[in-house]
């Protein structure tokens, strides 16, 4: 666990940060109407709050002092009218402040997930999925709770505490000072504590990250664990990881333990002051009973905004670092853009692909292809063969456009596909992954992608002209059979024929079949995927990525890549008589399939 990096998951500036606060104050912007009725109602109901004191003052040194108790009646009354009040304006302030906060996370997340979808390919290498979903979910929802329950509350606090203060001062000034005699002690627990739970929160965080990380590695690779009876050796270590964040969580209850009852005894010292020398004030006449009353009820809510103070500083730090990670990632830019000014294909779109002196490198200082030139006519099935790392993939990658090269440059009908908006040339080109995506839905969504220009009809004729009809119709439902997550409950096989079934019902000018499809499939699936691949580099430029000789025995040409450079290119026979290197990986990789085949 050593070489593992978590400093992504532990940023922690500061409490807040009025930069990020103002980024975030764009997205709450579109609500202000909404908000600022919000903030009127807390205010309103934070007024409201500090008139019963005032009210048990007139009782007693009114009709009580007189004894009169029918004078108690309108009193009485209006107290209950400004409890009704106060439950009216936080009623409306929490469903209102919860509603803006529910709208402005549905608006971040929706932002994030489509500024995720613009990344190029090179951001998923270098951010793993696990992170990324951390940021739509519990940033966000760190953010939600900092809006609904952190800055609006505490500003109200704030307010609360400013106007108690005021009506203090107002009703009696030597009775204020008595009562207000502890807060500067207060201010000093107070800043010890945020201290030390700055720290804490800190060490929380990255132990927390530890988990996340092991238990993402454990549960990705579970089959190794069992295969070699590791389970006791994880258990120990995520044991082990688990007490070590108990050990940090409980020196965070014991910071929080010990400050909450320091801000009570400060408030029991407070009140006890204020009864000994407001005592002495009623006895000497310059405080009456019903005043001193009202002091030790208004002692008690001052003290409250500051307990409410230990809760929130927890909510601020995380919101702060939830919202340094979230514009971390918006604001990382695609590398791969659009062109301002977009360039059109010729029409109709023919397929024809020529690379010109192509130079890329995922680190632009080791490049993978090194000048390479290549023309695939229109309507060509091309294979391309090669060693591990000889840049097969890559050469794909950069057709589709996930990557843009370095040098030279990829023409598709003689328009540099740079000049291409990404979504005009991806709609002339469709990919067979390696391992076939699938997403939760039905079969016939998996094949249209929820396209509705691709009827019920099309979406047949794709999964017949690749032979999955016959599995398909043998489901519960047909075509309406509910695929599970990732497809975990199809084969592999029937997977990478709804892959092809899927890029035939697009009907691409292009087709780019990456890397090996059917090396983990039974012989008679094989056949059919041989079958539908057959159908489906008829009348198409295609580009098959090969490591088995069924998978390229229907091309027209194959081209041999080794340490990113084009060495050989020709016919299976023709590179077979020449001896070369794709000789070679005839001998290697492809001698024993030619013999049990």
């Amino acid at each position: 666990m050593s070489g593992t990096r978590f400093d992504d998951d532990v940023i922690l500036g500061k409490a807040y940060d009025g930069r990020l606060v103002r980024r975030l104050a764009v997205f709450v912007a579109p609500y202000w109407r909404s908000l600022s009725l919000a903030v009127a109602l807390l205010f309103g109901a934070a007024f409201t709050e500090i008139v019963p004191p005032l009210l048990v003052q007139q009782a007693i040194d009114g009709p009580i002092s007189a004894g009169r108790i029918d004078g108690l009646w309108p009193i009485f009354g209006l107290y209950a009218l400004v409890l009704l009040a106060t439950f009216a304006l936080r009623y409306g302030h929490n469903y209102l402040i919860n509603s803006i906060g529910q709208s402005v996370m549905l608006d971040l997340r929706t932002h994030i997930f489509r500024h995720i979808q613009r990344m190029s390919l090179s951001f998923f290498d270098r951010n793993p999925v696990g992170r990324l979903l951390t940021r739509i979910t519990n940033d966000v929802d760190a953010l939600n709770e900092f809006l609904t329950q952190g800055l609006v509350l505490i500003l109200a606090d704030t307010v609360t505490l400013a106007g108690i203060i005021v009506v203090m001062f107002a009703l009696n000034w030597r009775l204020a000072l008595i009562s207000l005699a502890t807060l500067p002690v207060l201010a000093v627990v107070v800043a010890i504590y945020q201290r030390l739970m700055r720290a804490t929160y800190r060490l929380v965080r990255q132990r927390l990250a530890k988990i996340n990380a092991y238990l993402n590695e454990q549960i990705g690779g579970v089959l190794v664990t069992q295969l070699f009876r590791r389970e006791a050796h994880s258990r120990a270590a995520f044991a082990g990881l688990s007490s070590e964040y108990v050990d940090a969580n409980m020196r965070s209850l014991l910071i929080f333990s010990i400050f909450m009852p320091t801000v009570q005894v400060m408030a029991a010292i407070g009140t006890a002051a204020l009864l000994w020398w407001g005592g002495q004030g009623v006895l000497a006449g310059w405080a009456t009973l019903g005043t001193l009353t009202a002091f030790v009820l208004y002692t008690e809510r001052a003290f409250q905004p500051i307990r409410n103070l230990a809760e929130r500083y927890t909510i601020l730090q995380a919101a702060m670092a939830s919202a340094e990670r979230i514009f971390g990632v918006l604001d990382t830019e695609e590398e791969v853009r659009d062109p301002e000014h977009p360039a059109t294909l010729p029409q109709p779109v023919r397929g024809a692909i020529t690379l010109e002196n192509v130079v890329f490198g995922y680190d632009p200082a080791e490049p993978v292809l090194k000048g390479v030139s290549l023309h695939i006519p229109a309507g060509q099935a091309v294979a391309i063969v090669g060693a591990t790392g000889a840049g097969k993939s890559s050469l794909v990658g950069l057709l589709a456009r996930f990557y843009d090269v370095q040098q030279g440059r990829i023409t598709l009908d003689g328009v540099d596909i740079r000049t291409l908006p990404q979504r005009e040339l991806r709609r002339h080109i469709a990919a067979v992954p390696q391992d076939p995506v699938c997403f939760s839905g039905t079969i016939a969504s998996n094949i249209r992608l929820h396209d509705d220009t691709i009827d019920d009809e099309r979406v047949r004729w794709a999964a017949e002209m690749v032979n999955a009809a016959a599995f398909i119709e043998r489901l519960p439902g047909g075509y309406a059979y509910e695929v599970r997550e990732r497809g975990a409950n199809l084969s592999i096989g029937q997977r990478q024929l709804l892959a092809f079934a899927r890029a035939l019902a697009f009907n691409p000018e292009v087709l780019l079949i990456l890397d090996e499809a059917t090396s983990s499939v039974d012989t008679a699936t094989e056949a059919l995927i041989q079958n539908a691949l057959e159908r489906l580099l008829k009348g198409r430029t295609s580009i098959v990525i090969a490591h088995r000789l069924s998978t390229i025995r229907h091309v027209d040409r194959i081209i041999v890549l080794h340490k990113g450079r084009v060495v050989e290119d020709g016919s299976h026979e023709a590179l077979l008589a020449r001896r070369g290197f794709y000789y070679r990986l005839y001998q290697l990789q492809f001698a024993e399939q030619s013999v049990t085949g």
